[in-house]
Protein backbone atom coordinates (compact mmCIF):
# COMPACT_ATOMS: atom_id res chain seq x y z
CA UNK A 1 0.00 0.00 0.00
CA UNK A 2 1.50 3.60 -0.46
CA UNK A 3 1.94 6.06 1.88
CA UNK A 4 -0.70 8.65 2.44
CA UNK A 5 0.52 11.63 1.31
CA UNK A 6 -2.02 13.54 3.66
CA UNK A 7 -1.72 14.07 7.31
CA UNK A 8 -4.00 12.96 8.79
CA UNK A 9 -4.93 9.19 10.21
CA UNK A 10 -8.58 7.83 9.62
CA UNK A 11 -9.29 8.34 13.35
CA UNK A 12 -7.95 12.04 13.44
CA UNK A 13 -9.86 13.29 10.37
CA UNK A 14 -12.98 11.92 11.63
CA UNK A 15 -12.30 13.34 15.28
CA UNK A 16 -11.28 16.84 13.28
CA UNK A 17 -15.17 16.48 11.16
CA UNK A 18 -17.16 16.14 14.13
CA UNK A 19 -14.87 18.69 16.27
CA UNK A 20 -15.63 21.60 13.76
CA UNK A 21 -19.12 20.52 12.21
CA UNK A 22 -18.17 19.03 9.24
CA UNK A 23 -19.44 15.51 9.38
CA UNK A 24 -21.75 14.27 12.59
CA UNK A 25 -22.85 10.44 12.89
CA UNK A 26 -26.39 10.05 12.03
CA UNK A 27 -28.57 9.25 14.49
CA UNK A 28 -25.89 9.53 17.34
CA UNK A 29 -28.46 10.41 19.54
CA UNK A 30 -29.64 7.32 19.59
CA UNK A 31 -26.39 5.49 19.23
CA UNK A 32 -26.14 5.99 15.28
CA UNK A 33 -26.37 3.94 12.49
CA UNK A 34 -23.79 1.75 10.71
CA UNK A 35 -23.41 3.33 6.92
CA UNK A 36 -25.22 6.53 7.86
CA UNK A 37 -23.73 10.23 8.19
CA UNK A 38 -24.97 14.08 8.65
CA UNK A 39 -22.99 16.67 7.15
CA UNK A 40 -22.91 19.64 9.87
CA UNK A 41 -23.05 23.26 8.92
CA UNK A 42 -19.68 23.29 7.24
CA UNK A 43 -20.25 20.18 5.78
CA UNK A 44 -23.49 20.97 3.86
CA UNK A 45 -21.59 24.26 2.82
CA UNK A 46 -18.10 22.29 1.68
CA UNK A 47 -20.77 19.57 -0.28
CA UNK A 48 -22.76 22.48 -1.61
CA UNK A 49 -19.54 24.19 -3.26
CA UNK A 50 -18.48 21.19 -4.55
CA UNK A 51 -21.83 20.36 -6.32
CA UNK A 52 -21.95 23.84 -7.05
CA UNK A 53 -18.54 23.72 -8.85
CA UNK A 54 -18.88 20.66 -10.29
CA UNK A 55 -22.10 21.59 -12.39
CA UNK A 56 -20.39 25.01 -13.16
CA UNK A 57 -17.58 22.53 -14.72
CA UNK A 58 -19.71 20.09 -16.61
CA UNK A 59 -22.73 21.59 -17.24
CA UNK A 60 -22.39 25.83 -17.43
CA UNK A 61 -19.39 25.12 -19.49
CA UNK A 62 -20.53 22.52 -22.38
CA UNK A 63 -23.22 23.97 -24.53
CA UNK A 64 -23.86 20.00 -25.22
CA UNK A 65 -24.54 19.37 -21.75
CA UNK A 66 -28.03 19.57 -19.58
CA UNK A 67 -29.35 19.07 -16.22
CA UNK A 68 -32.34 16.79 -14.42
CA UNK A 69 -33.66 15.94 -11.45
CA UNK A 70 -35.34 12.48 -11.34
CA UNK A 71 -37.04 11.13 -8.64
CA UNK A 72 -35.47 8.30 -6.07
CA UNK A 73 -38.03 5.92 -6.55
CA UNK A 74 -38.59 4.82 -10.33
CA UNK A 75 -40.91 1.85 -11.71
CA UNK A 76 -38.94 -1.20 -10.56
CA UNK A 77 -38.97 -2.04 -14.64
CA UNK A 78 -36.19 0.05 -14.79
CA UNK A 79 -34.11 -1.30 -12.41
CA UNK A 80 -35.24 -5.21 -14.48
CA UNK A 81 -33.51 -3.23 -18.16
CA UNK A 82 -30.58 -1.91 -16.43
CA UNK A 83 -29.58 -5.28 -14.71
CA UNK A 84 -30.02 -4.22 -11.03
CA UNK A 85 -32.33 -6.69 -9.86
CA UNK A 86 -30.74 -9.67 -11.16
CA UNK A 87 -27.32 -8.35 -10.93
CA UNK A 88 -26.40 -5.47 -8.49
CA UNK A 89 -24.98 -7.68 -6.16
CA UNK A 90 -22.00 -8.48 -3.51
CA UNK A 91 -20.41 -11.32 -2.37
CA UNK A 92 -20.71 -11.88 1.15
CA UNK A 93 -19.19 -14.41 3.73
CA UNK A 94 -19.59 -14.76 7.51
CA UNK A 95 -16.68 -16.31 9.61
CA UNK A 96 -18.01 -19.83 11.48
CA UNK A 97 -16.12 -18.67 14.60
CA UNK A 98 -16.47 -15.24 15.40
CA UNK A 99 -20.29 -14.83 13.15
CA UNK A 100 -18.88 -11.88 11.73
CA UNK A 101 -19.83 -10.85 8.36
CA UNK A 102 -17.68 -9.39 5.45
CA UNK A 103 -17.52 -8.50 1.69
CA UNK A 104 -15.30 -11.79 0.04
CA UNK A 105 -14.25 -9.68 -2.43
CA UNK A 106 -12.28 -6.81 0.43
CA UNK A 107 -11.16 -10.08 2.78
CA UNK A 108 -9.84 -12.00 -0.70
CA UNK A 109 -7.92 -8.98 -2.01
CA UNK A 110 -9.16 -9.33 -5.23
CA UNK A 111 -11.79 -7.86 -7.28
CA UNK A 112 -14.13 -10.27 -8.45
CA UNK A 113 -17.63 -11.48 -8.34
CA UNK A 114 -16.72 -15.13 -9.22
CA UNK A 115 -17.94 -17.31 -6.32
CA UNK A 116 -15.78 -19.96 -7.40
CA UNK A 117 -12.42 -17.80 -7.40
CA UNK A 118 -13.18 -15.90 -4.11
CA UNK A 119 -14.27 -19.81 -2.03
CA UNK A 120 -10.53 -20.49 -3.70
CA UNK A 121 -8.77 -17.60 -2.57
CA UNK A 122 -10.45 -17.63 1.21
CA UNK A 123 -9.45 -21.06 1.97
CA UNK A 124 -6.25 -19.70 3.21
CA UNK A 125 -7.19 -16.51 4.41
CA UNK A 126 -7.27 -15.38 7.85
CA UNK A 127 -10.33 -13.75 9.54
CA UNK A 128 -9.73 -10.22 10.15
CA UNK A 129 -11.48 -10.27 13.06
CA UNK A 130 -10.81 -13.06 15.15
CA UNK A 131 -7.89 -14.91 12.61
CA UNK A 132 -9.45 -17.70 12.72
CA UNK A 133 -8.39 -19.71 9.31
CA UNK A 134 -10.96 -22.08 7.62
CA UNK A 135 -13.40 -20.38 9.09
CA UNK A 136 -15.69 -18.81 6.54
CA UNK A 137 -18.64 -20.26 4.98
CA UNK A 138 -19.10 -20.32 1.01
CA UNK A 139 -19.58 -17.23 -0.96
CA UNK A 140 -22.57 -15.97 -1.35
CA UNK A 141 -24.41 -13.16 -3.15
CA UNK A 142 -26.45 -10.35 -1.64
CA UNK A 143 -28.97 -7.83 -2.98
CA UNK A 144 -27.70 -4.45 -2.23
CA UNK A 145 -30.67 -2.57 -3.35
CA UNK A 146 -33.37 -1.26 -0.74
CA UNK A 147 -36.58 -2.59 -1.02
CA UNK A 148 -40.00 -0.27 -0.19
CA UNK A 149 -43.49 -0.64 -1.18
CA UNK A 150 -45.80 2.24 -3.01
CA UNK A 151 -48.55 2.73 -1.33
CA UNK A 152 -51.10 0.73 1.38
CA UNK A 153 -50.52 -3.00 0.48
CA UNK A 154 -46.87 -4.46 0.92
CA UNK A 155 -47.23 -7.28 -1.67
CA UNK A 156 -45.00 -8.73 -4.86
CA UNK A 157 -47.20 -6.28 -6.70
CA UNK A 158 -46.27 -2.95 -5.08
CA UNK A 159 -42.60 -3.70 -4.63
CA UNK A 160 -40.27 -0.79 -5.49
CA UNK A 161 -36.24 -0.36 -4.78
CA UNK A 162 -34.56 3.08 -3.81
CA UNK A 163 -32.22 3.89 -6.91
CA UNK A 164 -29.18 2.73 -6.55
CA UNK A 165 -27.53 5.45 -8.73
CA UNK A 166 -29.01 8.41 -10.17
CA UNK A 167 -27.93 7.10 -13.66
CA UNK A 168 -31.26 5.16 -13.81
CA UNK A 169 -33.38 8.07 -14.00
CA UNK A 170 -31.34 9.64 -17.07
CA UNK A 171 -31.67 6.52 -19.14
CA UNK A 172 -35.31 6.61 -18.83
CA UNK A 173 -35.71 10.60 -19.73
CA UNK A 174 -33.11 10.41 -22.66
CA UNK A 175 -35.59 10.37 -25.42
CA UNK A 176 -37.89 13.64 -23.48
CA UNK A 177 -34.08 15.98 -23.13
CA UNK A 178 -33.24 14.97 -26.17
CA UNK A 179 -36.68 16.22 -28.06
CA UNK A 180 -37.01 19.19 -25.59
CA UNK A 181 -33.59 20.51 -25.92
CA UNK A 182 -32.90 19.78 -29.74
CA UNK A 183 -29.58 18.21 -28.53
CA UNK A 184 -27.31 16.43 -31.55
CA UNK A 185 -24.69 13.93 -30.35
CA UNK A 186 -22.45 13.99 -28.62
CA UNK A 187 -24.27 15.84 -25.81
CA UNK A 188 -24.84 14.86 -21.97
CA UNK A 189 -26.96 14.91 -19.27
CA UNK A 190 -26.37 15.65 -15.58
CA UNK A 191 -27.72 14.84 -12.58
CA UNK A 192 -26.69 15.13 -8.55
CA UNK A 193 -28.37 13.45 -6.27
CA UNK A 194 -29.27 10.76 -3.58
CA UNK A 195 -28.35 7.25 -4.34
CA UNK A 196 -28.63 3.95 -1.62
CA UNK A 197 -26.96 1.01 -1.50
CA UNK A 198 -27.33 -1.62 1.42
CA UNK A 199 -23.61 -2.22 1.90
CA UNK A 200 -22.60 -5.65 3.47
CA UNK A 201 -20.04 -3.47 5.70
CA UNK A 202 -19.85 0.31 5.30
CA UNK A 203 -17.49 1.91 6.60
CA UNK A 204 -13.66 4.25 6.45
CA UNK A 205 -15.98 7.23 7.79
CA UNK A 206 -17.72 8.85 4.94
CA UNK A 207 -16.02 6.29 2.18
CA UNK A 208 -18.61 3.96 1.88
CA UNK A 209 -21.78 4.68 2.85
CA UNK A 210 -25.56 3.14 2.51
CA UNK A 211 -26.74 6.89 1.54
CA UNK A 212 -24.91 8.63 -0.80
CA UNK A 213 -24.78 11.95 -3.01
CA UNK A 214 -23.60 11.14 -6.62
CA UNK A 215 -22.93 13.35 -9.45
CA UNK A 216 -22.99 11.54 -12.48
CA UNK A 217 -23.00 12.74 -15.98
CA UNK A 218 -24.05 10.64 -18.99
CA UNK A 219 -22.37 11.59 -22.35
CA UNK A 220 -24.33 9.96 -25.52
CA UNK A 221 -22.44 9.93 -28.57
CA UNK A 222 -22.04 8.15 -32.12
CA UNK A 223 -20.56 4.95 -31.88
CA UNK A 224 -17.26 6.11 -34.04
CA UNK A 225 -16.94 8.83 -31.36
CA UNK A 226 -16.81 7.03 -28.00
CA UNK A 227 -12.94 5.95 -27.84
CA UNK A 228 -12.12 9.80 -28.21
CA UNK A 229 -14.98 11.32 -25.78
CA UNK A 230 -13.79 8.54 -23.39
CA UNK A 231 -10.64 10.23 -23.20
CA UNK A 232 -11.70 13.35 -23.45
CA UNK A 233 -14.06 13.22 -20.36
CA UNK A 234 -11.69 10.72 -18.48
CA UNK A 235 -9.07 14.02 -18.61
CA UNK A 236 -12.39 16.77 -18.11
CA UNK A 237 -12.88 15.02 -14.84
CA UNK A 238 -8.97 14.43 -13.86
CA UNK A 239 -8.58 18.49 -14.39
CA UNK A 240 -11.79 19.26 -12.15
CA UNK A 241 -10.02 17.69 -9.40
CA UNK A 242 -7.46 19.33 -9.27
CA UNK A 243 -8.96 22.63 -9.43
CA UNK A 244 -11.00 22.45 -6.23
CA UNK A 245 -7.62 21.08 -4.36
CA UNK A 246 -6.71 17.62 -4.67
CA UNK A 247 -3.13 17.61 -5.49
CA UNK A 248 -1.31 15.96 -8.34
CA UNK A 249 0.58 13.88 -6.07
CA UNK A 250 -2.47 12.29 -4.30
CA UNK A 251 -3.87 10.85 -7.75
CA UNK A 252 -3.32 8.32 -10.03
CA UNK A 253 -5.25 6.14 -13.11
CA UNK A 254 -6.45 2.49 -12.62
CA UNK A 255 -7.63 1.60 -15.88
CA UNK A 256 -9.53 -1.50 -15.13
CA UNK A 257 -8.57 -5.15 -16.67
CA UNK A 258 -10.63 -7.24 -18.21
CA UNK A 259 -12.26 -8.89 -15.28
CA UNK A 260 -12.59 -5.70 -13.00
CA UNK A 261 -14.69 -4.42 -15.61
CA UNK A 262 -18.27 -4.36 -16.36
CA UNK A 263 -19.07 -7.23 -19.06
CA UNK A 264 -20.74 -4.48 -20.52
CA UNK A 265 -18.02 -1.78 -20.65
CA UNK A 266 -15.52 -1.72 -23.34
CA UNK A 267 -12.89 0.77 -21.17
CA UNK A 268 -13.24 1.89 -17.66
CA UNK A 269 -10.95 3.75 -15.43
CA UNK A 270 -11.08 5.10 -11.63
CA UNK A 271 -9.44 8.17 -10.59
CA UNK A 272 -8.00 7.09 -7.24
CA UNK A 273 -7.00 9.29 -4.49
CA UNK A 274 -4.45 8.49 -1.59
CA UNK A 275 -6.80 8.09 1.75
CA UNK A 276 -5.06 7.23 4.49
CA UNK A 277 -5.80 3.41 4.09
CA UNK A 278 -3.93 4.05 0.21
CA UNK A 279 -5.05 4.47 -3.16
CA UNK A 280 -8.60 3.93 -3.78
CA UNK A 281 -11.14 4.31 -5.99
CA UNK A 282 -12.65 8.51 -6.14
CA UNK A 283 -13.89 9.07 -9.84
CA UNK A 284 -15.34 6.44 -12.25
CA UNK A 285 -15.42 6.89 -15.98
CA UNK A 286 -16.73 4.10 -18.09
CA UNK A 287 -17.64 3.48 -21.78
CA UNK A 288 -20.29 1.57 -21.36
CA UNK A 289 -21.34 1.40 -24.62
CA UNK A 290 -24.84 0.99 -25.95
CA UNK A 291 -25.71 -1.21 -23.22
CA UNK A 292 -27.80 0.94 -21.34
CA UNK A 293 -30.36 1.93 -23.83
CA UNK A 294 -30.63 -1.05 -26.18
CA UNK A 295 -31.47 -2.29 -22.42
CA UNK A 296 -34.35 0.06 -21.77
CA UNK A 297 -35.75 -0.09 -25.10
CA UNK A 298 -35.95 -3.45 -25.17
CA UNK A 299 -37.64 -3.90 -21.77
CA UNK A 300 -39.67 -0.79 -22.44
CA UNK A 301 -40.32 -1.65 -26.13
CA UNK A 302 -39.80 1.62 -27.38
CA UNK A 303 -37.44 3.14 -29.98
CA UNK A 304 -34.37 4.82 -28.44
CA UNK A 305 -32.13 5.09 -31.44
CA UNK A 306 -31.11 7.99 -32.58
CA UNK A 307 -31.24 9.55 -36.43
CA UNK A 308 -28.33 11.64 -37.34
CA UNK A 309 -29.47 13.77 -40.35
CA UNK A 310 -26.50 14.57 -41.86
CA UNK A 311 -25.48 10.89 -42.35
CA UNK A 312 -28.98 9.31 -42.58
CA UNK A 313 -27.74 6.85 -39.86
CA UNK A 314 -30.16 5.36 -36.85
CA UNK A 315 -28.63 3.75 -34.46
CA UNK A 316 -28.22 3.22 -30.60
CA UNK A 317 -26.06 5.92 -29.05
CA UNK A 318 -22.84 4.54 -26.54
CA UNK A 319 -22.73 5.81 -23.40
CA UNK A 320 -19.82 7.95 -21.83
CA UNK A 321 -20.19 8.09 -17.88
CA UNK A 322 -17.86 10.12 -15.51
CA UNK A 323 -19.80 9.56 -11.88
CA UNK A 324 -18.12 10.35 -8.80
CA UNK A 325 -19.12 10.09 -5.16
CA UNK A 326 -19.94 13.98 -3.25
CA UNK A 327 -18.62 12.21 0.04
CA UNK A 328 -15.73 10.72 -1.10
CA UNK A 329 -14.86 13.95 -2.78
CA UNK A 330 -14.97 15.70 0.36
CA UNK A 331 -13.57 13.74 2.09
CA UNK A 332 -10.14 13.84 -0.08
CA UNK A 333 -10.91 17.35 -0.42
CA UNK A 334 -10.49 18.05 3.83
CA UNK A 335 -7.84 15.50 3.74
CA UNK A 336 -5.69 17.42 1.38
CA UNK A 337 -6.14 21.04 2.66
CA UNK A 338 -5.19 20.15 6.05
CA UNK A 339 -2.18 21.44 7.26
CA UNK A 340 -0.31 22.61 10.45
CA UNK A 341 2.51 25.14 11.14
CA UNK A 342 4.55 26.86 13.93
CA UNK A 343 3.79 30.23 14.52
CA UNK A 344 5.09 32.28 17.30
CA UNK A 345 6.18 28.74 18.88
CA UNK A 346 2.39 27.52 18.45
CA UNK A 347 1.06 25.34 15.94
CA UNK A 348 -1.32 26.41 14.05
CA UNK A 349 -3.78 24.16 12.19
CA UNK A 350 -5.03 25.52 8.65
CA UNK A 351 -7.80 24.25 6.53
CA UNK A 352 -6.15 25.36 3.08
CA UNK A 353 -9.45 25.52 0.97
CA UNK A 354 -9.42 26.16 -2.63
CA UNK A 355 -11.49 29.80 -2.13
CA UNK A 356 -14.34 28.33 -4.99
CA UNK A 357 -15.43 25.46 -2.15
CA UNK A 358 -14.33 27.02 1.34
CA UNK A 359 -17.54 26.73 3.79
CA UNK A 360 -16.98 30.03 4.60
CA UNK A 361 -15.68 33.10 2.75
CA UNK A 362 -14.89 35.97 5.18
CA UNK A 363 -15.42 36.42 9.15
CA UNK A 364 -16.46 39.39 10.57
CA UNK A 365 -14.43 40.15 13.94
CA UNK A 366 -15.30 43.02 15.87
CA UNK A 367 -12.20 43.80 18.05
CA UNK A 368 -14.40 44.12 21.54
CA UNK A 369 -17.96 43.66 22.58
CA UNK A 370 -18.21 47.12 23.03
CA UNK A 371 -21.79 48.70 21.55
CA UNK A 372 -19.75 51.44 19.13
CA UNK A 373 -17.75 48.57 17.87
CA UNK A 374 -20.16 45.88 17.58
CA UNK A 375 -23.30 47.96 15.96
CA UNK A 376 -20.30 49.05 13.05
CA UNK A 377 -19.54 45.20 12.67
CA UNK A 378 -22.83 44.27 11.94
CA UNK A 379 -22.95 46.67 9.53
CA UNK A 380 -19.97 45.53 8.18
CA UNK A 381 -21.59 42.29 8.20
CA UNK A 382 -24.54 43.52 6.38
CA UNK A 383 -22.96 45.04 3.91
CA UNK A 384 -21.40 42.32 2.36
CA UNK A 385 -23.17 39.06 3.39
CA UNK A 386 -25.37 37.30 1.13
CA UNK A 387 -23.54 36.68 -1.91
CA UNK A 388 -21.62 34.45 -0.26
CA UNK A 389 -21.78 32.82 3.39
CA UNK A 390 -19.98 35.46 5.73
CA UNK A 391 -19.52 34.38 9.69
CA UNK A 392 -20.07 37.03 12.39
CA UNK A 393 -18.06 36.09 16.10
CA UNK A 394 -17.48 38.44 18.56
CA UNK A 395 -16.43 35.55 21.45
CA UNK A 396 -13.29 35.10 22.88
CA UNK A 397 -9.85 36.79 21.80
CA UNK A 398 -8.90 37.72 18.29
CA UNK A 399 -6.16 35.22 18.25
CA UNK A 400 -8.73 32.76 19.08
CA UNK A 401 -11.20 33.65 16.86
CA UNK A 402 -8.28 33.80 13.95
CA UNK A 403 -7.40 29.82 14.84
CA UNK A 404 -10.97 28.95 15.04
CA UNK A 405 -11.53 30.54 11.37
CA UNK A 406 -8.18 29.26 9.91
CA UNK A 407 -9.43 25.72 11.26
CA UNK A 408 -12.24 25.47 9.00
CA UNK A 409 -10.61 27.44 6.30
CA UNK A 410 -11.97 31.07 6.06
CA UNK A 411 -10.15 32.81 3.67
CA UNK A 412 -10.57 36.03 4.70
CA UNK A 413 -10.73 37.36 8.26
CA UNK A 414 -11.89 41.25 8.80
CA UNK A 415 -11.22 42.76 12.39
CA UNK A 416 -13.57 45.82 13.05
CA UNK A 417 -11.07 48.11 15.82
CA UNK A 418 -11.21 51.00 17.48
CA UNK A 419 -9.52 52.59 14.31
CA UNK A 420 -12.38 51.76 12.43
CA UNK A 421 -14.68 54.16 14.41
CA UNK A 422 -12.61 57.27 12.79
CA UNK A 423 -11.05 55.75 9.22
CA UNK A 424 -13.98 53.65 8.46
CA UNK A 425 -11.21 50.78 7.73
CA UNK A 426 -11.36 47.74 8.50
CA UNK A 427 -7.81 45.13 8.88
CA UNK A 428 -8.22 42.38 6.29
CA UNK A 429 -6.31 39.02 6.74
CA UNK A 430 -5.35 36.33 4.42
CA UNK A 431 -5.68 33.28 6.07
CA UNK A 432 -2.81 31.68 3.67
CA UNK A 433 -0.09 34.13 4.22
CA UNK A 434 -1.56 35.80 7.21
CA UNK A 435 -0.77 38.99 5.65
CA UNK A 436 -2.88 41.76 6.74
CA UNK A 437 -4.16 44.68 4.74
CA UNK A 438 -6.37 47.98 5.93
CA UNK A 439 -9.12 48.54 3.41
CA UNK A 440 -12.08 51.01 3.19
CA UNK A 441 -15.81 49.55 4.12
CA UNK A 442 -16.79 51.30 1.25
CA UNK A 443 -14.35 49.30 -0.91
CA UNK A 444 -14.43 45.78 1.24
CA UNK A 445 -17.99 44.59 -0.78
CA UNK A 446 -15.52 44.72 -4.33
CA UNK A 447 -12.14 43.99 -2.75
CA UNK A 448 -13.70 40.55 -1.49
CA UNK A 449 -15.66 39.81 -4.91
CA UNK A 450 -12.09 40.39 -6.78
CA UNK A 451 -10.45 38.02 -4.58
CA UNK A 452 -12.64 35.33 -4.18
CA UNK A 453 -13.64 34.95 -8.06
CA UNK A 454 -12.89 31.50 -9.44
Amino acid sequence: MNESKNKLSMEELTSYAKRRGFVFQASELYGGIGGFWDLGPYGAELADNIKSSWWKFFVYKNANVVGVNTTIIQNPKLWKASGHIDTFVDPMVDCKECKHRFRADHVAGIDTNDLKKLDEKLKETACPNCGAKHSFTPARTFQMMFKTYVGPIEDDANVAYLRPETAGGIFAQYENVRETTRKKLPFGIAQIGKAFRNEITPGDFIFRLRELTQMELEVFVHPKQAKDQYAEWKQKCMDWVQSIGLSKENLQYHDHADDERAHYAEASVDIQYNYPFGFKELYGIANRTDYDLSAHAKESGKDLTYFDEATGERFIPYVIEPSVGVERLLMAVMLDAYDEEEVGGEKRVVMRFKNEIAPVKAAVLPLSKKPELSGLAKDVFAEIAGDYNVEYDETQSIGKRYRRQDEIGTPFCITVDFDSLEDKAVTVRERDTMKQERIKIEELKAYLDEKLKP
